[in-house]
């Protein structure tokens, strides 16, 4: 096997959202286009999510990562993109719908212990140019990887799967893995380490979710600040709404 998953502590939310964002204003370039060494599979649009988008917009500086991270990919494995760039109303979307099962599960539990549960796995909706949700800002990717026959590696779980089974190094844990566990360790390390020597920093309670550039990516990285805020991509009518303003300057 390769080189082991470390275990890594959760975000501190408050330290994260306070970082200070030193826009680098990268576009958003889709995923979709990308040479075959990376697959596009915009999951919340062919889920039929309310409001997702059928692309995988991501900056460009996250592209480039990706095509490294999967160039480095062993023969006859592909990098597979599931989610990145999102609208606030899905992220609003998921993080209600998660918050709602949860309460159904726990009702006697208070609000703040709630939202610390589902913190654990979708961010809290926010537009704050100061402290957005990590996918707004075109930063955040969700990942796995395909084998030679287009099929979905076994990771353990399924992909946004809510149980601690999901956490990145939760079957480095096993003191006695069977052969299954064996091959999902495996798996899991390769996507780490592909992802990570390219420069991306892992979420440690999903296997699936990596940031570069971004406040998360900053304060795991021990950065400063972070190199993007919220963005969203450009629609016909913004652009031919610059390009008359310019005219007419």
């Amino acid at each position: 096997m390769s080189e082991r998953i470390p275990r890594l502590n959760d975000p501190n939310w408050n330290q994260v959202s306070a970082l200070p964002i030193t826009e680098n204003h990268e576009d958003l370039v889709p995923a979709s286009l990308a040479p075959d060494s990376l697959v596009c599979y915009p999951a919340y649009y062919r889920l039929g999510i309310p409001n997702a988008i059928p692309e995988c917009y991501i900056r460009r500086g996250v592209y480039m990562r990706l095509l490294t991270a999967a160039r480095s990919l062993p023969e006859g494995i592909t990098l597979l993109v599931l989610d990145s760039w999102r609208p606030y109303s899905v992220q609003q979307y998921l993080y209600d719908t998660l918050y709602n099962a949860i309460e159904h599960h726990w009702p006697y539990k208070a609000v703040a212990e709630l939202e610390q549960l589902t913190r654990e796995f979708v961010s809290l909706p926010s537009t704050n140019p100061k402290s957005p949700s990590p996918h707004l800002t075109g930063g955040s990717v969700d990942v796995t990887l395909l084998d030679s026959n287009g099929l979905m590696l076994d990771m353990g779980t399924l992909f946004d799967e809510a149980t601690l089974w999901s956490h990145t190094a939760a079957f480095e844990e096993l003191s006695h893995p069977g052969p299954r566990e064996r091959h999902i360790i495996s798996n899991r390390r390769l996507l780490y380490n592909v992802m990570t020597e390219a420069g991306f920093t892992n979420l440690p309670s999903e296997w699936w979710h990596y940031d570069f550039g971004n406040q998360l990516w900053a304060w795991y990285r021990g950065q400063p600040q972070a190199r993007y805020g919220p963005t969203h991509p450009e629609s016909l009518e913004s652009r031919w709404r610059k390009e008359v303003d310019r005219r007419h300057d």
